[in-house]
Parts: C-alpha cells; structure tokens; sequence
C-alpha cells in the first residue's frame, strides 16, 4: 500500500503550512482575544486566493479539483496555528461541495466562482435547530410553495460564519405530512434577501474568532429555483455532506492536538526540575510515546476516509470512526499537553490554554461522539444483516 502524498497534495501541504506559520500563527492570540472581525476576513481573502476555499471543487466552477486527501491536509495545517480560521474554511468548502453535488448547472454556474474566488466572503451550513442537533430530522424551520416562490419561516442554532457569509444552504421541511425525515428540501439562499435576521455572535468557549451566530427566516420569500436537488430529498444529502464535514473536523482536531504535543514537547527539552531537563523523566516521556501514537493513528484514518471519499466509495462509516477517533484523542493531547507543561501551560501568556479551549468543541459539532458511535454501530450491523 503506497501511503506517499501525490506532488500536487505535497505542494498543498506545503503552502498551507507556510501561510499558517507566517500569517495565522503571529495573529491567533490576538483573534482569540479580540476577535478582530477586518483582520478575520484579511486571512481568509488570502487563504481564497490560495485556492483553499474550493479544494475539492471541478476547475471549471472556479475550484482547484485537488481531491478530498488535500482538503485534509490543509485543514490540518491551518488548524495547527488557528482553529479559527480552519473551521471557517472547512465550512465554506463543504457549502461549496453540497452545490457541487447536487445544485443545477445555472447553480454551479452562479455560486461556486463567487464562493472559490472570494467574491462570497463564505458560504454557512444551516441545519441545526433549538430542537433539532443531533437529530436534525427534526426540524421545524418550513419553506411553504407560494407560486413560483417558496416562504422560509424558522430559526437556524450555531450558525458557523452566519455573521459574514454571503451564503446560506438552508434545510427545511417542505411536506409537513411526510414521515419524519422524509419531507424536508435543501435550499440556497443568498444573504441579502429580504427577511433574514442573524442575531449577534455567541460568546463561545473557543474558536472565538470565528463567529457562530442563531439565523432567523421571518417570511423570507426566496425563487423556487433556489431549491437544490429533487424536493422533499434534502435530508439525505445533509446526511451525506455531514459525513464530510467530519473528515474536515477530524482534521482540524489533528491539527490542534500536533500543535498542542509539539509546543509541550518543546518545553519539556528546555524546562528543568530536579537538576535535569524534563524530558529526562519516564512518565514524561511516556505521556509522549502515547499521544503521539495516537495522533498518528488518527492521521491515518483521516487518510483513509478522504482516500475513500476521493474514489467515489461509501465512506460515511470510515468518516464517522476518523472524526471519532481524531477529535477524542486530540482532546486528551491537548489536556496532556497542557499537563507536561504545569502552571506555564495554565497561563495565557502560552497557546496551550487556547488549544485545550479550541480542541474541545471538535467531539461536539458536526455529530457528536456518541452520535459517531451509533453511526458506526449501525453501519456494522448493517453489514450483517
């Protein structure tokens, strides 16, 4: 099994790692702290120039056609200096891969230029509701046909870049009298239309600068020509492009928990107790041998999923089981890494206590852990029966 990167994922690789240690790493103390929306959107408006906010999107919509292994890779790089901006991006492309899919040709034609060049500062997922998280088949927010518009009412939760994007891709129930599930239709809806109201950023435990606002449709009137795919099919498609939303979050806590050992392994080669470097001490080294192992192990499920998703195989399972894996030992990496470096690692003066906050909502949004494991559980017995 050849598990070598292709020279252009290398090259991918390599310029994401570059931007984010020039351009992301000096400044994500500060977006952490101030949430500097001018300064936000100037790294992003690089990052789309770079071709990264159309990573897995066909060249001739605007895209760069580099594969879903690429995506992965760069997330991880991005997400090393700021989460921030690596779930921004990784949204922003997952909006861009639902058009993609299964929007018309005046769709594709219209939105993914706008969204791959920048001209759309980013594109939002709106499918979480009040009452409806981990089960989003549950839903409330309605699209009623009126002629040759439909009518959104609703109100959308956790709404990441809702304050900023230029587009939303918007789920609703369209046949009230379907089976849960069964009723509900997939939406684009540009941000200026009339009737949308995003209310003001959460005040959020990490990922700070990158802002997650609640999305209100009050009779918003939208062309029936924005509906995308067949009707009353949307939920499928949410389920599949969640599945790759994982990959892309997996890869982000990959990201923050390399970052997280690497600065704490750092450390231990330069702080001293009892006469003697810390990383002179076994049960220091130990807590390496672990978190790095796992790291790698999550590395390569991640691979694994993306290389299955890029061959046009079902990869929903091996997706769910790469986000599983990669955000809960990312999250112990973090902790861990804050652990070897004391009291240092407890000050804000050190990026570990970001880390540690940023990290932690990864086993949270796009399904979390336990739904992961009902997913996985599922896709098991199914195999059996």
């Amino acid at each position: 099994m050849d598990l070598s990167l292709t020279e252009e994922q290398a090259m991918i690789q390599d310029m994401a790692r570059k931007f984010a240690e020039t351009e992301l790493a000096p400044v994500a103390a500060e977006l952490d702290e101030t949430q500097n929306q001018e300064k936000f959107l100037a790294n992003l408006a690089q990052l789309t120039e770079l071709g990264f906010m159309g990573l897995n999107i066909k060249a001739e919509y605007g895209g760069v056609e580099a594969g879903s292994v690429a995506f992965s890779l760069a997330i991880t790089e991005i997400a090393k200096a700021c989460a921030s901006t690596a779930v921004t991006t990784s949204v922003t492309n997952m909006v861009a891969e639902v058009i993609q899919a299964i929007g018309s040709e005046e769709h594709k034609q219209n939105y993914l230029p706008k969204l791959c060049s920048g001209e759309y500062k980013a594109g939002a997922f709106c499918l979480t509701e009040a009452s409806a998280g981990s089960d989003p088949a549950g839903m409330k927010t309605s699209a009623v046909q009126d002629g040759d518009d439909y009518i959104l009412n609703g109100s959308k939760l956790f709404i990441t870049s809702a304050s900023f994007a230029d587009l939303f891709v918007v789920w609703a129930v369209t046949d009230t009298s379907a089976p849960k599930g069964k009723g509900i239709s997939c939406f684009l809806v540009e941000a200026n239309v009339d009737g949308i109201t995003v209310s003001k950023a959460e005040e959020k435990m990490g990922q700070k600068a990158s802002p997650t606002n609640e999305v209100n449709f009050n009779n918003c009137r939208i062309p029936a020509s924005a509906l995308m795919g067949q009707k009353n099919k949307g939920f499928a498609v949410a389920v599949g492009e969640l599945a790759g939303g994982r990959i892309g979050i997996g890869s982000l806590a990959l990201g923050i928990g390399m970052a997280a050992m690497d600065y704490a392994r750092q450390y231990i080669t330069e702080r001293k107790q009892f006469g003697q470097p810390l990383a002179n001490l076994q049960g220091l080294q130990w807590k390496l041998a672990d978190r790095y192992t796992e790291l790698e192990a999550s590395r390569l499920l991640l691979m694994q999923a993306a290389y299955t998703k890029e061959q046009g195989l079902p990869f929903g399972k091996s997706a769910s089981m790469a986000k599983l894996f990669a955000t809960e030992k990312a999250n112990i990496a973090c902790y861990d890494a804050l652990q070897l470096m004391g009291g240092a690692g407890y000050i804000k003066e050190y990026p570990l206590e970001r880390m540690a906050r940023d990290v932690r909502v990864t086993t949270i949004y796009e399904g979390t852990s336990e739904i992961q494991k009902v997913i996985i559980a599922r896709a098991l017995l199914s195999e059996i029966s």
